[in-house]
């Protein structure tokens, strides 16, 4: 036996239950050993024996259950793209047709003719906006998957061929039961099909993270060959090979410095919230961007093997394994589906028996079909999704996962990026010593040279204080991973770190580095300024913390939430952090892949929500169970997220949370009442209260019901809209 694997992307899914079709019905062909499809990530798995099944054949197998297959991600683009717009005209169609069919439904403005020409509006309708729900129920039907499909076929049929037998044979119904429910069936059709293309909208319009990622590195390389620089791609690239990199160009491959030194910025991959200073013999990684400097790198790996690829390949492998949350309904219709048909059946059969009235045993059964139609089943979920995305839209929260809205009540871990989630991602000046004050001027007009985040934020800092610069033309160095070197009337002035200092054999006065020592225990760094060989002053940085960051832990805790923090930075920043928002748990300088298994063991004892911003946020984001990124951070992260917050404010994690609390509580409330007006309504339907009373609820009251339920649903939703949070 030679086994294999196969790898398909599979679109045109529309709920949990087509994944688990396609499951099924696989796993039935002979050779085929294993099948796993994700309705979350469109994708499928499938382990096969060659010598008895061709792939071939199991594409065919999904493609006729009526779902696009390939391995080819191009056309499976192609596949998405042309099922959605499909979406999109089935969605139209359904939609002004079913509004032309309640004003002629309520006015009858054409007489006689008035409900043929219903008829012929409502059978475009059903037969072309609803097809997909036939196909997809037959396919249901015949591999014993009840799916909401079924029931959508189910009332839609109960309600239109009803109604067509009232059209062409009234003469056969009594006066009291010649009516048309035409309007009901193209409602329930327009209403999930309105569900499906918002879903379907939302994974249309997300771009592919894999790809945004590996666009990271750069496409060519400049190799070394003979002392003469040579333009080659990038991925042909091999061990042993020197590539020349200057400021402002990306690191094609892993590598070791072999010559020059550099600022690194490697915020993508490490978190780190200023540039690294890199010299010869440390490591560099692809993807990162070389700030200021000069290197000579000798690759070390292939492109394929570089962290960035590992990166690549651990953010799909959790994009696969992330298992979908089945919607409430679907998985109530395998027993609800069956047991309705029972129901009908029975019914029919019983009034036939006892009463001998063949009519009578037909509308009943027909009655209990209608008014155990899934229109409120089917809206009580979508209905309440579509209107919290849009009350979450409305207060700065996009909900590209809204399934993730199911498990947020059972979070036990809230896990943070630090630079630029908890803190504002950008370099400040806390404080400058008095000494230092009057020589802003000339120290702006020396930082003003350079492109560093620390030399911008001083000359900001300065500009604020509205003193002006000098005019004169001041020479300087920059020096990488250092500091900046200036002469001014024969004053040499050095701005920069303690290793400049040192370097110049410079002496720092005990009280200034007493000072400088106590500030970086707390998670600030220093700046020192000297002048002819004198440090006169210094300047404190800081990334700041968030305002808001204090109160969303707090508020966090207090729900029995642990908090933590995952971050690139160092560790005496990172528990400096820590301690003043008060987090009970910090892991200091992790990297991405290690980031992951931290989010991993977390999930080993709960569920678990994930905050971050960056690149390097990708993998801990799509793992998490709860992944929310900030819009102001990188593409990647909103494309691995399940929630994107507009602008960066936390507040808006805890709205998350009660936004999925009260969506929660309202879908709970509307399957409830489906649930009860089904269980009053069909026992009605069949006749319960005949015998006692001569009560029998007629297929036009029956829509009737059906619509009182459906209503009742709809408004218990748009609660959520009107809700203050």
């Amino acid at each position: 036996m030679a086994k294999k694997s196969l790898h398909l992307n599979i679109s045109g899914m529309t709920c949990v239950n087509c994944s688990n079709a396609v499951e099924k019905v696989t796993k039935k062909l002979p050779g085929v050993l294993d099948s796993k499809v994700s309705f979350a990530s469109a994708e499928g798995e499938f382990e096969y024996d060659d010598t008895l099944v061709e792939p071939e054949k199991i594409i065919a197998k999904i493609k006729k259950l009526g779902y696009g297959a390939s391995k080819d991600v191009l056309e499976f683009e192609k596949q998405k793209l042309a099922h959605f717009n499909s979406l999109k005209r089935r969605l139209l169609v359904a939609a002004i047709l079913a509004a032309v069919v309640m004003l002629l439904h309520k006015f009858t403005p054409f007489g006689s003719l008035n409900n043929w020409i219903i008829f012929i509006l409502a059978s475009i309708v059903q037969f072309y906006s609803g097809a997909t729900f036939y196909t997809h129920a037959y396919s249901s039907l015949l591999n014993r998957n009840y799916d909401m499909n079924v029931l959508i076929a189910l009332g839609t049929s109960a309600a239109y061929f009803y109604s067509l037998s009232v059209l062409f044979f009234g003469d056969f119904f009594p006066q009291s039961m010649r009516f048309v429910y035409f309007d009901g069936a193209v409602m329930i059709i327009a209403f999930v099909l309105l569900g499906n293309y918002l879903e379907e909208r939302s994974k249309a319009k997300a771009t592919n993270a894999l790809e945004k990622l590996m666009d990271l590195s750069p496409k060519t390389a400049n190799l070394l060959q003979d002392n003469q620089e040579v333009e080659v791609l990038a991925s042909a690239l091999q061990p042993d090979d020197i590539v020349v990199i200057r400021s402002g160009e990306g690191i094609p491959s892993d590598g070791v410095i072999i010559e020059g030194e550099a600022e690194i910025n490697s915020a993508m991959l490490t978190g780190e919230s200023m540039p690294v200073f890199k010299q010869v013999g440390d490591l560099v990684m692809a993807g990162t961007i070389v700030h200021t400097g000069f290197l000579k790198v000798r690759i070390t790996k292939h492109s394929n093997e570089t962290m960035l690829s590992n990166i690549v390949s651990l953010l799909a492998s959790a994009q696969n394994q992330k298992m979908p949350i089945g919607r409430i309904a679907d998985k109530i219709s395998n027993i609800f589906v069956p047991t309705v048909v029972f129901i009908s059946i029975g019914t029919f059969l019983l009034w036939w028996f006892f009463s001998g009235n063949l009519l009578v045993a037909f509308l009943t059964s027909i009655s209990v079909l209608i008014i155990s139609c899934p229109c409120a089943l089917g809206l009580a979920t979508p209905i309440a999704i579509v209107t919290a995305v849009g009350k979450g839209a409305s207060m700065g929260i996009l909900l590209k996962n809204p399934e993730v809205l199911e498990i947020m009540k059972e979070i036990k871990y809230a896990v943070f990026d630090k630079t630029g989630t908890l803190t504002k991602g950008e370099i400040s000046i806390v404080h400058v010593s008095e000494e230092l004050k009057p020589y802003l001027a000339l120290i702006g007009s020396i930082e003003s040279k350079s492109e560093h985040p620390i030399s911008k934020s001083i000359v900001k800092y300065i500009k604020e204080q509205n003193i002006q610069f000098l005019d004169d033309e001041i020479p300087v160095q920059i020096l990488s991973g250092k500091g900046i070197v200036g002469e001014f009337e024969d004053k040499k002035i050095l701005l920069g770190n303690e290793a400049l200092m040192h370097e110049n054999d410079i002496k720092i006065d005990s009280k200034i580095f007493q000072e400088v020592s106590k500030a970086q225990q707390n998670g600030k760094g220093a700046v020192f300024a000297a002048i002819n060989s004198k440090v006169i002053g210094y300047f404190l940085i800081q990334d700041c913390l968030k305002p808001e960051a204090k109160e969303l832990i707090k508020s966090l805790k207090s729900k029995g939430i642990t908090t933590a923090i995952l971050t690139g930075d160092n560790e005496a920043t990172a528990k400096h952090i820590a301690k003043e928002v008060d987090v009970d748990l910090v892991h200091a300088g992790v990297l991405p892949h290690e980031k992951l298994e931290l989010i991993k063991t977390f999930s080993s004892n709960g569920k678990v929500l994930f905050v971050g911003d960056g690149i390097n946020d990708a993998l801990p984001l799509k793992q998490a169970d709860i992944g929310i990124a900030l819009k102001s951070g990188s593409d990647i992260a909103k494309d691995a997220g399940d929630i994107v917050l507009i602008g960066s404010d936390l507040r808006l994690v805890e709205k998350s949370l009660l936004l999925s609390f009260r969506t929660i509580r309202t879908i709970k409330q509307n399957l409830f009442w489906a649930f009860v007006y089904n269980i009053i309504g069909i026992p009605l339907a069949a006749g319960a209260l005949y015998p006692a009373f001569g009560i029998l609820l007629t297929p036009m009251y029956a829509s009737m019901a059906m619509s009182i339920s459906s209503v009742t649903v709809v408004l218990n939703a748009l609660r959520l809209k009107w809700t203050k949070f």
